[in-house]
């Protein structure tokens, strides 16, 4: 499946079951790498404006590429009505933004999707001089509980492609040549979400490589699914881990 239509029947459970990202990962952004209030953002495959959200709420005027027109237009409904908001029809590799137009892109949960090298040179081309890049994941654990490590386990016997197209495919080495002499600054952040049954139900279905309805695995899954929790659950609720990863310097 083209990757920028991967989620298009899934779109109402990203917005409600994924995870946005934590105050601290914020306050970093402004705090250490230099984002402000009166300066341009590109959030490049910014769905369905998750992270968008958190950098417009802080009055930072805020740009959502997104190539996926559900995903655009569920941004777009959520956070149309901020005046320091916008959203475009684009990629990483052809945002449409004008040359030196930003001074941050972010990627929050969509770098994993790009041709690296096209993009590369395309953030290039869009950032102000100076101007730097920050490439966002909330990753979730899959060590440490039965919960974690069972899920895991439940996704590779019952996916699609999830050990094809997972971002853990991605790792630091390979991140360090996108930046600018290899300079790559990093960061990370705890970060959670508690789900009761069917909200882990949607949070599992918002995941491009789960099956959906009309799959052979669909049922089978839900099943493993419902047993799953049902043995690790603690007072009606399981617990998703992450570490929020930053990676960031100048392209």
């Amino acid at each position: 499946m083209d990757s920028k239509e991967r989620f298009s029947n899934r779109v109402d459970m990203y917005v409600k079951y994924r995870p946005s990202y934590p105050a601290e990962a914020i306050a970093y952004l402004y705090e250490t790498v230099g984002f402000r209030t009166d300066c341009d953002v590109a959030d490049i495959g910014a769905g369905t404006g998750i992270f968008s959200r958190l950098l417009a709420e802080k009055g930072t005027r805020v740009i959502a590429v997104e190539p996926n027109r559900a995903m655009r237009a569920a941004a777009e409904q959520a956070l149309g009505a901020l005046p320091n908001f916008r959203a475009l029809e684009g990629a990483a590799e052809e945002t449409g933004l004008p040359d030196q137009s930003v001074d941050f892109i972010v990627c929050a949960q969509s770098f994993h999707w790009f041709d690296r090298q096209a993009a590369q040179k395309e953030f290039r081309r869009i950032l102000k001089p100076g101007g730097k890049a920050v490439l966002i994941w909330n990753t979730r654990l899959t060590e440490g509980a039965p919960f974690l490590e069972q899920y895991d386990q439940l996704l590779k016997e019952f996916a699609t492609d999830y050990e094809k197209v997972n971002h853990k495919n991605i790792t630091r080495e390979t991140l360090v040549p996108f930046f600018k002499d290899g300079k790559m600054y990093e960061a990370k952040f705890g970060n959670f979400q508690l789900f009761h049954f069917e909200e882990l139900k949607g949070r599992t279905l918002s995941s491009s490589y789960v099956p959906l309805p009309g799959h052979p695995n669909y049922e089978p899954m839900l099943a493993r699914l419902r047993e799953l929790f049902d043995r690790t659950q603690q007072g009606g609720t399981v617990r998703f881990e992450y570490v929020t990863e930053l990676f960031w310097g100048e392209v």
